[in-house]
């Protein structure tokens, strides 16, 4: 079965077809490109016009039409303008998954500015690090990130001005500051977005992954890079769909179709990261779908909007699927529309695939790897094909080379263990104002993404281990060395170790052990409070073991972090 699916994968990348490719430079760097690939995202919202009544935004008991939000970002286009946004500017949004979001991203990257996706679990501290690093010229924010926002506007401001919109609060507003509802009018809208020339491979996004060196790093998404991600979900759906209609006629396994419902997918993770953003937000709008957004994640308020609004696609981290099988609400809820279930940001374990594939209905499980660094999946694999392979990350979108290499850098063959590295167009330019960074990360063309894996000779890759320093919660990565430069902030700590825990929820839940100094009296609750105006909540450890000796070392002088999470989790 799996070579109908090589098969098909083949016939549809061959030349004259849709997904043909052709060499090109990009960057200075040889690159394999779709043939057709539009010249920028703003192309793939202005065909989305077309789609005018049909449903875009559900968020929770309101609704936006393709037409509605298409008056809406041409309003706010117009006032980006007005407040001095010129191409290669920046415009942050800082909310949660309001409708607001999509709509301040579509009118910041359709005026050739980039769009700054700020993590919405930041403390003040790290919203100020985001705003310094990015200097964006507006920020877009909700009550809670504007309460932060207010208590460190003043010293952003000393380098320049920062304009602050609210969004859906009454809440004190800085200096200068403007509410949205008393600007956007989308009934006196223009009828047309400003004209403006949008390179391929200018930023159209910024999004900051956690930091090794206890900063995060603003990731430069380009316009060419998204709509390749674009294209390669497109194509990763359509062969896997026509090699499943293959396996099905023949009779080798039996497929339910089905229901027979308009495309629509529910959008439970942020936006400000490319599993939401580039991997549901562009391709549902590219298909005129229709995205089902929810105020806060809730596996009970999931499924009743499932039922209510006819979902057909749910992507979320594993941890959310896993829940939405495990509730009560599971067997009396209607869910019969959907037709995929899984997502990313986390690797689907083999037993949620098998979940999944024998739950009721036709839902079918799928899944992509990727990283922001790719601007989205480098990989996919869904349906009975991901059955077959339940331990795999699928097979690698066509436009990427990719090579598996050895500790000194030298390629190994298929089935042989070592770190991924890939080039292709969807690799990000860089790290802003990082270049020795990007440097260190992206050489010849080829980005390093910290993961261990082996291709079988299927070319499907597998996942089994992470060379970089990074805990994986629940979707969101936790980069060991920016917990602990937190940690060591407090006088007391002489030696701290952050690693994974496995957790049956989450995926990975944050340990440290830790060494204090003589005569501290520093437990766990002492340390949560030192690190909560530090870190976003999801990177503060649960798991914490206060050791008598001190932390056992290599000779490099590096802790042994395995040998420690063994010992404290086993003894």
């Amino acid at each position: 079965m799996i070579d109908a699916l090589n098969s098909t994968w083949d016939a549809m990348i061959a030349e004259g077809q849709p997904f043909a490719m052709t060499e090109t430079e990009v960057r200075g760097i040889p690159m394999r490109v779709f043939t057709s690939a539009p010249p920028n995202m703003r192309f793939i919202w202005e065909m989305s016009a077309g789609h005018g009544d049909k449903p875009y935004i559900v968020f929770e008991d309101e609704e936006m039409s393709y037409g509605e939000a298409h008056a809406t970002v041409r309003s706010l286009a117009a006032y980006l303008l007005e407040k001095g946004v010129q191409p290669g500017d920046r415009v942050a949004i800082a909310m949660r998954n309001y409708p607001e979001w999509a709509l301040s991203y579509w009118a910041t990257i359709c005026i050739g500015a980039a769009a700054v996706g700020v993590n919405a679990w930041w403390t003040p501290a790290e919203l100020k690090y985001g705003l310094s690093d990015s200097r964006p010229k507006v920020v877009v924010c909700d009550g809670e990130r504007l309460e932060r926002l207010n208590e460190i506007i003043g010293g952003l401001r000393e380098g320049g001005d920062m304009h602050v919109i609210s969004v859906r609060t009454d809440g004190e507003l800085p200096s200068g500051g403007v509410r949205w509802d008393d600007f956007v009018d989308a009934d006196n809208a223009p009828a047309e977005l400003p004209v403006v020339e949008i390179d391929p491979d200018e930023d159209m996004c910024i999004f900051y992954t956690s930091g090794t060196t206890g900063f995060p790093k603003g990731a430069q998404l380009t316009h060419r890079g998204s709509v390749h991600n674009l294209m390669h979900m497109a194509f990763a759906n359509a062969a896997a769909g026509a090699a499943a209609a293959v396996v099905a006629e023949s009779g080798a396994v039996e497929i339910e179709p089905p229901k027979d419902v308009p495309p629509s997918a529910m959008v439970p993770t942020p936006l400000f990261h490319v599993t939401a953003n580039n991997c549901v937000l562009h391709p549902l709008t590219f298909l005129g779908a229709k995205l089902v957004l929810m105020h806060k994640w809730d596996a009970g308020r999931a499924l009743e909007l499932i039922e209510r609004e006819q979902v057909a696609t749910f992507t979320g981290v594993p941890t959310m699927s896993r829940e939405l099988l495990l509730h009560p609400d599971w067997e009396t809820r209607d869910t019969s529309s959907l037709g995929s279930m899984g997502g990313g940001g986390a690797a689907l374990q083999p037993d949620l695939v098998e979940k999944i594939s024998k739950a009721k209905g036709a839902v079918q499980p799928s899944t992509g790897y990727g990283l922001t660094e790719t601007h989205g999946i480098i990989t996919a694999v869904g349906n009975v094909f991901f059955n077959l392979k339940p331990t795999s990350a699928g097979r690698i979108m066509p436009t990427f080379d990719y090579k598996v290499v050895d500790e000194d850098g030298n390629p190994l063959p298929n089935g042989e263990r070592g770190e991924f590295c890939v080039k292709g167009p969807a690799v990000v330019k860089g790290y802003l104002n990082r270049p020795e960074a990007t440097a260190e990360a992206i050489v010849d063309g080829y980005f390093s993404t910290g993961d261990i894996v082996y291709v079988d000779d299927d070319g499907f890759v597998h996942i089994v281990d992470r060379a970089k320093d990074m805990v994986l919660r629940g979707g969101e990565n936790v980069y060991c060395a920016e917990v602990e430069a937190a940690i060591y902030e407090h006088p007391d700590i002489a030696e701290a170790a952050v690693f994974g825990i496995e957790d049956e929820r989450l995926g990975e839940a944050v340990g440290v052990a830790i060494h204090l100094v003589s005569k501290s009296t520093l437990d766990q609750a002492g340390l949560t409070a030192h690190l909560e105006p530090l870190l976003a909540k999801f990177k503060i450890p649960e798991h914490v073991w206060f050791l008598d000796e001190p932390l056992p070392q290599n000779a490099n002088g590096k802790f042994l972090k395995r040998q420690l999470r063994e010992s404290l989790t086993t003894g």
